[in-house]
């Protein structure tokens, strides 16, 4: 569900130049932003770039990315 809500200017200008190099649409930076905050502040003593392959992880089983491991 799509809710409309205001931003600041500042946090707007903030994520222009990050959604351009992600290739990402302004909105979906911040929203990417916004997961990953949580997650941080979920899981404190996890570095950012583990909380990172965790969003990257969750999107690739959405995708359907997903093999068997074998051990051994």
């Amino acid at each position: 569900m799509a809710v409309a809500i205001k931003l600041s200017d500042i946090l707007i200008e903030d994520a222009k130049p990050y959604a351009q190099a992600m290739h990402r649409s302004v909105p979906r930076q911040i929203e990417y932003w916004a997961r990953l905050g949580k997650l941080a502040e979920e899981n404190p003593d996890l570095p950012v770039h583990l909380l990172q392959d965790m969003l990257i992880g969750m999107e690739e089983v959405k995708a359907g990315y997903l093999s068997d491991y074998h051990f051994g």
